[in-house]
């Protein structure tokens, strides 16, 4: 399966160390925790990236990662129709939990997760510390622009 990750291309070496997630946290994992987030399509990729940015200022220096994970490798699944209601608010702390105890228990390599921002679409979390990461191959790195128009 292909997975992307769009970073600023100065962390692209680290990508997929879950570093950043681990200082500062994210929607699945509390700080302290190393998770790698990555989206099932580039375009799912591009919108949760673009989320998270400024909007007076567009970016030129991201970059695209296309990462290849086995379809042998085991993965668990969260299914939407368990979430809690309000799931999609930036502090939820029973997805971190869900996240976390996910990475403590170490059963699998990859978590897929519905995206909070496109409904009916899935990101995938990746575990660096898990056996099978060393399974997960790195592809391609390229430029990654978004169209000016985003920052009108």
């Amino acid at each position: 399966m292909k997975l992307w990750r769009i970073c600023r291309s100065q962390f692209a070496s680290a990508a997929l160390s879950g570093e950043g997630a681990r200082l500062f946290g994210g929607r699945w994992n509390s700080r302290g925790v190393s998770i790698v987030y990555a989206s099932t399509s580039l375009a799912l990729a591009a919108v949760e990236t673009f989320v998270h940015l400024e909007l007076a200022q567009q970016p030129n220096d991201l970059v695209s990662i296309e990462i290849n994970l086995p379809d042998k490798l085991a993965r668990t699944k969260v299914a939407e129709s368990g979430m809690p209601k309000n799931w999609r608010s930036q502090d939820n702390k029973r997805l971190r939990k869900i996240g976390d105890t996910w990475i403590v228990e170490g059963k699998t390599v990859a978590l897929e997760v519905p995206s909070a921002v496109i409904a009916g679409e899935w990101n995938m979390l990746l575990n660096p510390v898990h056996v099978d990461f060393a399974k997960i191959q790195i592809g391609t790195q390229t430029d990654f622009i978004f169209d000016m128009r985003m920052f009108r």
